[in-house]
């Protein structure tokens, strides 16, 4: 597993999703290493700079759980405020709802952590569920990249600077179909009705998030039409209803790409607010 490492302090662990990786939060360094935390960013495995598995059953929910807790573990980290957006929420939120003596804070944006219903854009035939039909999804998301080529660029406000600035280093990483497989093998893990593989582990996360009493914030994107802040904001300030928030950026799903260097201020400010209040306990 890649990861950068940066800083010194309390450890902020910045998580991504598919089909991301650790560049996502490159805005988000300077501003926290400056304000004296360290900056652990991890590539899942199977994305970014980090070992690709091509056997699909390497990349199970609670596999890539365990592969961030052997990593977290392994750098004996404490006090750690995980940052987590899309697939990084569940997979950082089994994490943290495992090892709650080793979390500080969580920081929550553009996710989910309950089994149904999921965000109405999974529900779709066109283009979600036709995109992981067995033969249609690797063709889409493995021979063609659209997830990354496509997905990404529709999924920010401002395009042309995506495309200037961030579009070539996500391709870069998955470079070939067997780099893919990720792409389109985790979507498959999001429950669509009961009887979906992850459905347990996802009611598991919505019991434990509810009895959680973890410092929270949300940060969410004003255009944000994968999980929209109306229904998935509001969704964890029920699980979660002492969380700071939602604080609204400007952003679709991949909120960082817009508006990297305010929510990075925004997670200064808060671990801020949070220092005061433990000096005062």
């Amino acid at each position: 597993m890649h990861y950068v490492d940066e800083g010194a302090g309390d450890p902020v662990v910045l998580l991504h999703g598919n089909p991301t990786w650790g560049f996502l939060y490159r805005d988000f360094v300077g501003p926290l290493t400056r304000a004296g935390h360290r900056v652990i960013i991890p590539d899942m495995i199977g994305f970014g700079l980090s070992e690709k598995p091509t056997r699909e059953d390497a990349h199970s929910l609670d596999g890539h759980v365990a592969n961030l807790a052997a990593l977290l573990r392994g750098l004996d980290l404490t006090r750690i405020t995980l940052v987590c957006h899309d697939w990084g929420g569940p997979t950082g939120l089994g994490f943290a709802l495992s090892n709650i003596a080793r979390v500080r804070a969580l920081v929550l944006m553009s996710t989910w952590a309950w089994p149904l219903p999921p965000a109405e854009f999974h529900t779709r035939i066109f283009p979600w569920r036709m995109m992981h039909a067995p033969l249609v999804g690797p063709y889409l998301m493995g021979r063609h990249n659209v997830l990354v080529t496509r997905g990404i660029y529709l999924s920010v406000v401002d395009r042309a600077r995506l495309r200037e600035r961030a579009q070539a280093a996500y391709e870069m990483v998955l470079p070939d179909p067997a780099t893919r497989l990720l792409t389109w093998t985790w979507p498959r893990w999001i429950p669509l009705d009961h009887n979906a593989r992850a459905f347990e582990r996802f009611a598991w996360l919505e019991r434990e998030l509810a009895a959680c009493k973890l410092p929270a914030m949300l940060v969410w994107g004003r255009e944000d039409d994968v999980f929209d802040q109306a229904t998935f904001a509001t969704r964890f300030k029920q699980l979660l209803p002492h969380a700071e928030g939602p604080h609204l950026v400007t952003g679709r799903h991949f909120l960082q790409e817009d508006s990297g260097p305010e929510i990075a201020e925004r997670i200064v400010d808060f671990l801020n607010r949070l220092k005061q209040t433990e000096a005062r306990a």
